[in-house]
């Protein structure tokens, strides 16, 4: 595990976050090998080529990024073999001092959700991440399981809150009916529900150890949140680049919750392709860190 991401004994994801934050800014590159973007690399639509294309991810960002998102759905599909690429650009993520969100979308309740945070969250796991995605579709009190592991763990867990498919608004508009958070549209509820399971020592962080996905393209006021309401809670915000937004936008977008937000871009960097790469990670990462100290 390495020096920059692993932390020390008892430190929570978000002091850890906070500090790779600092030091290499908040760019997170996507690990995203879709079949096109494999075929303009000239590289094979297989396990072999996925694993490839991972490994060339990792080493032209390492140095310069400091946050990785593989998704995780473009490695399943090549089954067994595919899992074990993920392994391979997973181990070579944290040897290249990166932090690893593994974008799994997860969602389930019992044992069942549990296993996943299990699988994702445990040191020393073929899967091991810094953090993973979950959908709290049943409840953020579904995840509690995964959320007190990854707090054991000093890891993270990112749930979706305002995701910028249209599809989504309706459910994460929608207005809870009854509890404590009546009132509040899906989205809102999420957030305040995260904060309120805030442990003692994430609480003396710089950020939270639990975050929210929200859209780089959506209004955060249609779904009922303000930047303030997201000061402290880590923010994966996808959506920059191939879908949209743009980096200049980022204190326009998020305001005083800036400093909390990981600016995720996959399909406008990787199109660089194998020989572009190096140099369209410097960029983005130069770009967002013009756009953050403006």
């Amino acid at each position: 595990m390495s020096t920059l991401t692993a932390g020390t004994p008892g430190e929570t994801f978000g002091a850890r976050l906070a500090r790779v934050v600092e030091e290499r800014g908040r760019l997170c590159v996507g690990i995203d090998p879709h079949a096109a973007l494999l075929a303009s690399w000239g590289l094979p639509d297989s396990a072999a080529g996925i694993r490839e294309f991972g490994l060339r991810v990792v080493e032209a960002s390492a140095g310069t990024a400091g946050i990785v998102k593989p998704q995780i759905g473009f490695f399943e599909r090549h089954g067994s073999a595919g899992f074990a690429a993920l392994e391979e650009v997973l181990a070579a993520a944290r040897a290249a001092e990166l932090l690893v969100i593994a974008d799994v979308k997860r969602g389930d309740v019992g044992s069942s959700v549990d296993a996943y945070g299990q699988a994702w969250l445990t040191p020393g796991s073929p899967f091991e991440a810094d953090a993973m995605t979950a959908v709290a579709y049943q409840g953020v009190g579904s995840l509690d399981g995964v959320l007190a592991q990854a707090s054991s763990h000093g890891k993270g867990v990112f749930v979706l809150a305002a995701t910028s498919n249209p599809e989504a608004t309706d459910v994460q508009t929608a207005r809870v009916q009854s509890g404590p958070q009546q009132g509040r549209t899906v989205a809102a509820a999420t957030v305040a529900e995260l904060q309120a399971r805030r442990t003692e020592s994430s609480a003396a962080a710089p950020l939270d150890e639990f975050g929210v996905v929200v859209g780089a393209t959506v209004d955060l006021g249609s779904y009922g949140l303000t930047p303030e309401d997201l000061a402290r809670t880590p923010i994966l915000a996808p959506g920059f680049g191939h879908q949209g937004a743009s980096f200049v936008e980022l204190p326009t977008l998020f305001g005083a919750a800036l400093p909390a937000v990981i600016a995720s871009a996959s399909r406008s960097i990787l199109s660089a392709g194998p020989d572009g790469l190096a140099a369209a990670v410097s960029s983005a990462a130069a770009e967002v860190d013009a756009a953050c100290r403006a």
